[in-house]
């Protein structure tokens, strides 16, 4: 919806709230800005204002004012006690689980909109209890770059699809889903729903979404299936476990003590590019996504050689720790 048509809807509300009496056409024409002069484009214009105030669910009451100088013609308006929301009544309990979600979503992608939930009910006269509790506070991270656009399609019933590489899979596959829910499990997000290349319900962890996710198809297609417990789904489901397996890396001497203590096969590098002062090690993994954030906690001390997805999961959390901090964007940044 354009600028110009969003403020023309408004002033129309506002003109229609405003009014204790019926308003014609003429007079509507007149009061709100944004309508072009009388004519067949005022009519075509106002019929489709009409009826877009309808299905965003705006209770427009048709009718007529032999006294408030519209005579018989038919006018409009609306009835504020129709419009108006029931008072909001909530008890301290309830009141303070909203203030505690929002602090759970303070620093997440989500805090905008947990911030004016409780705006809009301090608003309403609704007291929350916004500020910060003593001692340890739930956080909730949502830095996984698909978050915010499976939420939306979950949100407005949308399909999607995105290329997802499996466990232990160097390439990706293109996946398109029917999105019911997105879930945090153990620390990490998933998205439920049903995948149409399986024909069946799958979950799908955020991590190992590769790229941007894409709409793919109308909003309200997709609805959540009766007696389906999207969350039960999530928790029920385990990442499938996974063979250990050898990685290659190269450890600075002096340095990187944690990863020593448990790696195999230490030997030096006689090499002339990596100036002598490197080890190569072999390192046993499961889990490339749990593994790398602990490999990067080591910085340029730690070089993954092999294999090429547990070396690139490690180059994009460095990417993204860097991006974070205010580096380099997180796509020019380089790792070796």
């Amino acid at each position: 919806m354009s600028r110009r048509k969003t403020e023309r809807l408004l002033n129309l509300v506002v003109c229609l709230l405003a009014t204790r009496r019926y308003l014609t056409a003429e007079q509507i024409r007149r009061a709100v800005p944004g309508y072009p002069d009388a004519g067949e484009a005022f009519k075509r214009m106002f019929e489709r204002d009409k009826e877009e105030l309808r299905e965003l669910g705006v209770p427009l009451e048709v009718g007529s004012d032999l006294q408030g100088g519209g005579g018989e013609e038919i006018g409009y308006r609306i009835p504020p006690q129709a419009y108006e929301l029931p008072d909001i009544h909530l008890s301290p309990d309830e009141a303070a689980v909203l203030g505690l979600a929002a602090r759970v979503w303070q620093r997440a992608s989500m805090a905008e909109a947990a911030s004016g939930a409780l705006l809009k009910l301090r608003a309403a006269g609704v007291e929350t209890d916004a500020a910060p509790a003593v001692g340890i506070e739930p956080r909730v991270n949502t830095h996984e770059p698909s978050f915010a656009a499976l939420w939306e399609a979950v949100r407005d019933g949308r399909p999607v699809a995105f290329d997802y590489q499996g466990i232990g899979r160097t390439s990706v596959a293109r996946r398109h889903l029917e999105p019911w829910g997105v879930v945090s499990r153990r620390g990490r997000w998933y998205v439920v729903g049903f995948d149409r290349d399986r024909d069946e319900q799958r979950v799908f962890r955020l991590s190992r979404i590769v790229g941007e996710v894409a709409a793919d198809g109308a909003a309200g297609s997709v609805s959540v299936p009766e007696g389906v417990d999207v969350r039960r789904i999530a928790f029920d489901w385990g990442d499938p476990v996974s063979e250990p397996r050898p990685a290659t890396v190269r450890l600075r001497r002096g340095a990187a003590q944690g990863p020593r203590r448990w790696a195999r096969d230490v030997r030096p590098v006689e090499d002339a590019v990596w100036d002598g002062d490197w080890d190569e090690a072999t390192l046993t993994f499961r889990d490339a996504d749990r593994f790398a954030p602990y490999l990067a906690r080591f910085a340029d001390d730690v070089v993954v050689l092999d294999p090429p997805d547990l070396r690139e999961a490690v180059i994009q959390h460095l990417k993204s720790v860097l991006a974070g901090a205010g580096g380099l964007p997180a796509a020019e940044g380089e790792v070796r």
